[in-house]
């Protein structure tokens, strides 16, 4: 027998020291380890990382067997770590119904329990009452068994099994939106059972996706249908938030330890070197001590000033906590494994040293990690006033088991024995390594035949459908539609991925379908879903931030493909040319270059070699796998009557039924369900120019429809039918510089008189009577007026019998409206009946999450509260309308636009986050108040014709508006008169003004010059198309709207502005923007705070922000941010509440200084008061007249003092600072007072 060499004999010691503190404990039956002696349950995070130290032990085993048995030792530690993962296999999957319900409902009722019975691996808590959602968890189960599987251990041995992990694939998938308890189980810091987005959830989801995405679950052994799939956009979506929360780990946590995991083994789930350096180095500097790391700032678990009689602390009760929180040695061994992986062996050295120094020797001499280290009670007022030099006791579970398995796991790697490639067979440390440069490759594709030859014309080289053939293109909500059934299994009642959306990630690649290829075009490309799409400057705009995403995201082997289509949307208005906008992008594509990225376009055919392609196994046939179920057999002949220009079917019917294949006939039953026939009559005048007449509609129709709501008693009938007469019943938004208001529109009521229903004898409705009279309406608007009312009577599921019984219903009729009406692009009436419709709005819920996600609240409708809603955690999509809705109070302008507005901003945050520094909270309702306040100031019109304008305005300029007040730049609103097809209609465009207040084509000639020309092209265009690509042309007599806007004159300033010096008003328009949007100075949350601690609080509005706030959250804190914004909010003027700032911030000078206190509760707006005081009565003595100190009505500052600079003799902060001397005069020092 060979002798045992000295590495065998080491590697012996650590078998021991294994068997000994983790293996003894493992259940015979199940596998499971329960947490300690004390806590007999198994809680699946503890297990994870329990067993990494049997895997690891194995590994090292295997490699450095000296002899047979070592081999033999090497299967049965193995096997060991194969018991305990199908043993929480099993206790996950029999809450299989638990997974199913939380892919549709995110709720803390329908999810995962966090642990389980050790001997029998079931529940042992109720759902409620425990903090059972842990996504990283979850997880952290999944990214092993990933890197387990890779490293040949067999852990999954069915298909069922196979199907279970991918559902569990879509159970984390939605981590980046979803607020849970978080790795210490108790959500917010306060321990009150409030879940909330945790960094070490989102980045611990993000690597378990990456790890599973394309693994054979089977190993070695295993074929196309035991393949795991993931979409890489839920992985893109996980990875942009958790590099916007790093490196704060939550809203209440601004640095936590367990984010060690996250930005280092075993997640890995980085990608930004120096963003792993920032929060490493933050997690040092403010959490490490003499015997591990706290998990976070004012951590009260264990502590001495801990009640240990009650779960939750009061909110003053964390200042207690602080310097005295204990400390975990677990997180060294985190911190010794990073260096390892990081090759930094001086980091090694100096934390095995001092964990060697923190560890317990227990009986034979065996070392064990610690659960933590606690201040004794009799020192803690030393730690108190000298932090981090009592000395500490050992307190918790001995040992910590997934503390012991991290420390072994480390000692077997830094001796030597593991490489880190072993425990990371999946090469997850490599994140951070740069990525080569991704070519994104573009086949521009033709609708028809026509198109091709028009883009013939133009040089550029398109294909249409029949020339890919056989590869097959599709729209992206087939693959929507295929991806629903990856997963499914009836034995388990799984129903596979839920209906989402596709990212762009995922309609860039091919896919193999039944050996066919699919190519798919990207989502912001399908019209039948939002309005956006029908706007050519806007589908530039989304391809261009879609290639720049590409560029920057795309991960996975070969290069991404976008399939982008041209219709007949693309072309102008007699289709015999591009469209200028599409046409100077498709050459830009065609040079190479475009949104950042670089571009190789190209035929499909061409690019098969080199495109990323996936096989999408789970649609080819198998025991579930006749894709074309009993229930969707349809005949040949019902393809037939799919329109002849729909070309996105794309399945050429073939000549024999036979070669037209089940997933033909399954795609195409699909789109039939979601293309509509058409049933309206149509419009008296056809097309062409026409059109532009379609807006003006008889007084006599609208009437009618009024008086039918009147005697129907139906409420806000504003939001059914677009017209003026509806706003005296509707709730308007008032325009924010107007004081007084007066009803305008008066002379409406008179009209009620003159009206003509349609009857039947009992005088009732006749329903029948208007669907006759729809079968002769000359305009859209008239027809639009019509469902509408039917649409209030009967519903939108009432057949109306037109042309044939049933008829089609007045939804459907509704919606061939609406592509009609998106043809002749009046923006104002397709969002209207986009409104109605309630129409999906692409990734609403998306753009939602993203913004909550990057730690920005939301707030829908218009100030104060209650009306205000405040948006802080992801919501469904359904319940996300409904709160718009009562927020908008029904009005349908108000919330159709917040629904866009959203999106845009979303856009915003993803493409240019720097707009949003410093604001936390985004108040929808006030930038629509602002921007329908800026286009009244700018064209000097009334608020109807404002909110008319606003509404009118193409999607691509609304999102410019929105770009112009969130970037605080000055804008103009140039409006001029054009007449087109003999109906007149207001243009008007949006341009920059430059520091000289005039618009910049006003200081260049030669630009100027230029100008002219394009508009000379514009007016002959015009006469052509109608639409413009500078200049947005808006009808003048469209239907009318519910108004955003008070009815009412303007204040004085607006009346004579031409005359003034045009600079008048910036500053006030300055603050009105900083303050709707909640911009504050840099820092100015943690001055307030420093504010707080000398004085007892600050009153705004008679609302108090007591001192007391101090106690329980820190200076850095978001949830302090967020709390002292809420307070700000309750001002509902933006101006004033932006002075109000300037106050706090004069305030926070005095700070600086060596002052005790300040004074016990501080008014601010009595501060600003008798600043403004000082202002007018010095105005007043230097000879300014009434007209210029007129006062605002609702908060009794001068106006000029609104608009007057910050700095400067007569500046704010002037008057501001003198009067916060006089305010706290008394608390002053009196050796010579150091303010000016």
């Amino acid at each position: 027998m060979r002798s045992r060499s000295n590495s065998g004999v080491r590697l012996d010691g650590y078998g021991r020291l294994v068997q000994q503190t983790i293996l003894r404990h493992q259940d015979a039956v199940t596998g499971l380890l329960p947490a300690s002696a004390d806590h007999r349950d198994a809680w699946v995070r503890d297990n994870v990382y329990s067993i990494l130290a049997v895997w690891g032990l194995g590994l090292a085993y295997r490699k450095n067997a000296d002899r047979d048995e070592d081999k033999a030792k090497a299967y049965e530690l193995e096997q060991s770590v194969v018991k305990l993962m199908r043993g929480l296999l099993q206790c996950m999957m029999r809450q299989v119904d638990k997974v199913e319900a939380f892919k549709y409902s995110q709720s803390t009722r329908d999810c995962l329990h966090a642990k389980y019975n050790t001997h029998t691996c079931a529940t042992v808590v109720g759902d409620q009452e425990w903090g059972h959602l842990q996504m990283d968890a979850t997880s952290l189960y999944l990214l092993m068994l990933a890197q387990m599987t890779a490293s040949g251990l067999h852990i999954i041995h069915s298909l069922d099994e196979v199907n279970f992990i991918q559902n569990l694939v879509f159970y984390i998938e939605t981590a980046y939106k979803t607020a849970d308890f978080g790795i210490w189980e108790r959500g917010d810091k306060t321990n009150q059972g409030i879940t909330e987005l945790n960094a070490s959830s989102v980045g611990m989801a993000k690597a378990a996706l990456e790890a599973l995405d394309e693994l054979d679950l089977f190993g070695a052994k295993g074929g196309p249908q035991s393949v795991i799939r993931v979409l890489s956009d839920e992985v893109q979506h996980c990875q942009s938030i958790l590099h916007s929360m790093l490196p704060r780990a939550s809203t209440s946590k601004e640095v936590d330890a367990s984010v060690l995991s996250v930005i280092s083994y075993p997640a890995f789930a980085v990608e930004d070197s120096k963003l792993v350096e920032i929060t490493k180095q933050e997690i040092i500097t403010k959490l490490q001590g003499r015997y591990g790391c706290c998990r976070f700032l004012r951590d009260g678990y264990r502590t001495p000033k801990e009640d240990p009689n009650r779960l939750y602390y009061e909110p003053a009760e964390l200042k207690l906590f602080e310097n005295i929180e204990c400390e975990w040695p677990l997180f060294w061994a985190y911190l010794i494994i990073d260096g390892i992986f990081s090759g930094n062996m001086e980091q090694v050295q100096e934390y095995r040293e001092a964990l060697e120094g923190v560890l317990i020797k227990g009986k034979n001499g065996v070392r064990l990690v610690p659960e933590l280290y606690s201040v004794p009670l009799d020192k803690v007022d030393e730690e108190y006033r000298n932090p981090r030099t009592v000395d500490r006791i050992p307190l918790g579970k001995l040992p910590l088991m997934w503390g012991q398995s991290l420390y072994i796991l480390g000692c077997l790697m830094a001796e030597g024995f593991l490489a880190p490639g072993e425990i990371d067979p999946l090469n997850r440390r490599f994140a951070t390594v740069p990525k080569p440069d991704v070519v994104v490759q573009v086949c521009i594709l033709a609708e028809t035949e026509g198109i091709k030859a028009v883009l013939r014309k133009e040089d550029i080289n398109a294909e249409t459908v029949a020339d890919v053939y056989p590869i097959r293109v599709q729209p992206a909500r087939i693959l929507s539609h295929i991806y629903t059934r990856l997963g499914r299994n009836k034995q388990m009642c799984l129903t596979g991925r839920p209906y989402r959306h596709m990212g762009v990630l995922g309609t860039s690649k091919l896919y193999n379908i039944r050996k066919n290829i699919f190519a798919f075009t990207p989502q912001f490309i399908d019209q039948q879903q939002f309005y956006l799409a029908l706007d050519n400057t806007m589908i530039v705009e989304m391809l261009r931030t879609d290639l720049s995403y590409l560029r920057s995201r795309w991960r996975m082997t070969g290069q991404p493909t976008i399939t982008f289509p041209i219709s007949h949307t693309m072309l102008d208005e007699t289709g015999s040319s591009v469209h200028p906008m599409v046409l100077a992008t498709l050459r830009k594509l065609q040079d190479g270059y475009f949104g950042g990225a670089r571009i190789q376009t190209g035929k499909l055919s061409e690019f098969l070699t080199t495109s990323c392609r996936t096989h999408l196994s789970f649609m080819d046939p198998g025991p579930e796998g006749k894709v074309f179920a009993k229930s969707y057999e349809l005949s040949i002949d019902s393809f037939e009557e799919l329109h002849a220009e729909e070309w996105l079917h794309g399945l050429q019917i073939a000549e024999d039924a036979d070669t037209y294949d089940e997933v033909a006939q399954y795609l195409d039953h699909l789109l039939q369900r979601t293309v509509p026939q058409s049933n309206l009559p149509p419009t008296a005048q056809r097309g062409g120019l026409s059109r532009f007449r379609a807006a003006v509609h008889t007084t006599h129709d609208l009437m009618s429809l009024a008086s039918k709501a009147k005697d129907l008693h139906v409420q806000n009938v504003g939001m059914y039918v677009p017209s003026k007469i509806f706003q005296a019943s509707q709730q308007s938004v008032k325009l924010l510089s107007s004081p007084h208001q007066h009803n305008v529109d008066g002379k409406s009521h008179t009209l009620y008189a003159e009206m003509s229903l349609p009857r039947d004898e009992d005088g009732n409705m006749d329903c029948k009577a208007l669907v006759d009279q729809l079968r002769i309406c000359p305009t859209l608007q008239e027809q639009a007026d019509i469902l509408y009312m039917l649409h209030i009577l009967k519903g939108p599921k009432w057949h109306t019998g037109l042309d044939s019984e049933p008829g089609p219903t007045v939804e459907e009729l509704l919606t061939e409206l609406y592509m009609r009406v998106g043809n002749t692009r009046q923006w104002a009436l397709i969002r209207y009946i986009s409104g109605i419709l309630k129409k999906k709005v692409e990734a609403l819920d998306e753009a939602c999450t993203d913004l909550l996600s990057h730690q920005k609240h939301l707030t829908v409708g218009l100030p104060p509260e209650p009306r205000e809603k405040t948006i802080s955690t992801p919501i469904p999509y359904e319940e996300l309308v409904r709160l718009i809705d009562e927020a908008s109070e029904k009005n349908l302008s108000v919330s159709i636009l917040t629904q866009e507005i959203m999106v845009y901003l979303a856009m915003y945050m993803r493409t240019q986050p720097a707009l949003f520094a410093e604001m936390f909270r985004i108040r929808i309702g006030l930038i629509i108040q602002v921007m329908a306040t800026e286009l009244a100031h700018s064209l000097r019109c009334s608020a109807g014709e404002a909110t008319e304008n606003l509404m009118n305005l193409s999607p691509s300029d609304m999102k410019s508006l929105l770009y112009h007040i969130l970037s605080g730049k000055e804008f103009g609103v140039e409006r001029s008169v054009q007449s087109v097809n003999s109906s007149l209609t207001t243009a008007i465009s949006i341009c920059e003004v430059g520091a000289v207040g005039a618009t910049k084509p006003e200081r260049a000639g030669i630009v100027r010059l230029k100008s002219e020309i394009k508009q000379r092209l514009d007016k002959r265009r015009q006469s052509l198309t109608g639409t413009v690509s500078v200049v947005l042309v808006l009808s003048a007599q469209s239907a009318g709207h519910s108004e955003l806007l008070g009815k009412g004159s303007f204040s004085s300033m607006l009346e004579d502005h031409s005359s003034k010096d045009s600079r008048q008003g910036q500053w006030q328009r300055r603050r009105r923007l900083d303050g709707a949007l909640n911009r504050v100075p840099v820092g100015f949350y943690q001055k307030v705070w420093k504010v707080l601690q000398k004085c007892h609080g600050l009153s705004v509005e008679g609302f108090v922000l007591p001192s007391s706030t101090t106690r329980e959250m820190t200076p850095g804190e978001m949830k302090f941010a967020v709390h002292v914004e809420s307070v700000l909010n309750r001002v509902p003027q933006p101006e004033y509440r932006q002075l109000l700032v300037e106050t706090i911030l004069v305030l926070t000078m005095l700070v600086d200084m060596e002052v005790h206190t300040i004074g016990g509760i501080i008014a601010v707006e009595k501060i600003l008061q008798t600043a403004n005081d000082l202002f007018y009565e010095e105005q007043k003595a230097l000879g300014a007249d009434d007209h210029m100190l007129e006062k605002d009505p609702m908060t009794g500052i001068c106006s000029l003092l609104y608009d007057s600079a910050p700095s400067g003799r007569f500046g704010t902060m002037t008057y501001l600072s003198k009067s916060v001397v006089m305010y706290v005069y008394d608390f002053l020092p009196t050796d010579g007072c150091s303010m000016q």
